[in-house]
């Protein structure tokens, strides 16, 4: 995974952030603060120190007990998607397969075929309940 400066992962804690303002439901929003700790994580991880988390810590937990699970089941998604369209190397992401400019991204950094992994994305998160 990259490392970006400070000033690029600011920017994604905030909208991630936003992201969370503007979610509505128990689910949607516990997803969204999810993203909100795995991004000041990976920040961190980045080795910024200086990022601040905008909830309390006890939040910060809550959002863990929800992005363990999301990511982890993302990841098992685009493994076995690779799988299925034959793809040569190993996808290891994490990213939303609801989102279709997050999926042409992702065929395009593993060089597949666009349609064939869009169309057997769609096929396996039909059988993914956890991923709706």
């Amino acid at each position: 995974m990259p490392k970006y400066d400070l000033e690029w992962h600011t920017q994604d804690l905030e909208d991630e952030y936003q992201e969370y303002i503007e979610a509505t439901g128990l689910i949607s929003r516990w997803s969204e603060l999810s993203d909100v700790v795995y991004t000041y994580t990976r920040a961190t991880w980045s080795g910024h120190s200086d990022v601040i988390f905008p909830f309390t810590r006890l939040w910060f937990y809550v959002g863990i007990l929800y992005m363990i699970p999301k990511y982890t089941l993302r990841w098992r998604f685009f493994r076995k998607l690779g799988n299925i369209v034959n793809s040569e190397t190993l996808i290891s992401e994490v990213r939303n397969p609801r989102k279709a400019h997050k999926m042409k991204v992702i065929a395009e950094k593993y060089d597949i075929d666009l349609t064939l992994f869009q169309d057997e994305a769609k096929k396996l998160s039909r059988r993914s309940f956890f991923l709706k």
